[in-house]
């Protein structure tokens, strides 16, 4: 089974050739990228691997995914003007602030989600939660996948500013994005099923219509999440 930093390794080399033809025109803006089936062939990589390339090419606001259909380039300017820089995720407190942020918006938007959302978001986020699964079993952190979960919740509120808002703050906002090693490898693969196994929870209740369990369950995940980074820092002696 291939090691987290090398499935991490293998989406930054998928990543880099398509931001350099990108940059180049050779894909120009508005175009669609290639195809998820054929960027596993030309790369020699797994799904899991294009996955999360194209969920970091849409956190750097450089493609944009419309279900369904594929992912388009976009033109420079489009990004969000609000983003979070590297070095603002750098230590705990860093995280723990925008994981406050998270908790403040998106458990709203978890709740005007359940009000609003359709059979296609419903969908999208079972098939994250599926690709999380996949994920761990290959030796992933997910967080390709588990940023998709969340930003396919906030698309189903319908109001643009949720979507831009997460799509700011990039796969950055996935805790273990940031201070990897925190979490033993031993426990690793069962700390990442809690986490889908609460995402389970927020997309019942959303597809339920049940707003008050949606943001009930969403403050729970990311609050749970919030004590899992300190209890690990605190583990390793951060």
């Amino acid at each position: 089974m291939p090691s987290r930093r090398r499935l991490r390794s293998l989406a930054d080399g998928v990543v880099e050739a398509l931001v350099d033809r990108i940059r180049s025109g050779r894909i120009p803006t508005g175009d669609r990228l290639p195809t998820e089936s054929a960027l596993v062939a030309e790369f020699g990589v797994s799904r899991t691997v294009v996955r999360e390339a194209i969920s970091k090419l849409q956190a750097g606001s450089l493609v944009e995914t419309r279900h369904g259909i594929g992912s388009f380039v976009r033109a420079a300017g489009e990004g969000a003007a609000y983003q979070v820089r590297p070095d603002q995720l750098e230590t705990l407190q860093d995280v723990i602030a925008v994981l406050e942020l998270r908790i403040a918006v998106e458990t709203e938007a978890a709740g005007l989600a359940a009000l609003r959302r359709d059979d296609g978001n419903i969908s999208v986020m079972r098939k994250t939660i599926a690709d999380f699964d996949a994920a761990v079993e290959e030796g992933g952190d997910a967080v390709g996948a588990d940023f998709a979960f969340h930003r396919e919740l906030a698309r189903a509120t319908r109001n643009p500013h949720f979507e831009n808002l997460f799509a700011a703050l990039g796969t950055g906002a996935i805790p273990r994005a940031r201070l990897p090693g925190t979490v033993p490898d031993a426990e690793q693969q069962a700390y990442l099923r809690r986490v889908n196994v609460e995402h389970t929870s927020i997309v019942d209740a959303i597809a339920a219509g049940d707003a008050d369990a949606a943001r009930a369950a969403m403050r729970t995940h990311l609050a749970n999440s919030r004590e899992r980074r300190r209890r690990a820092a605190a583990a390793a002696g951060g």
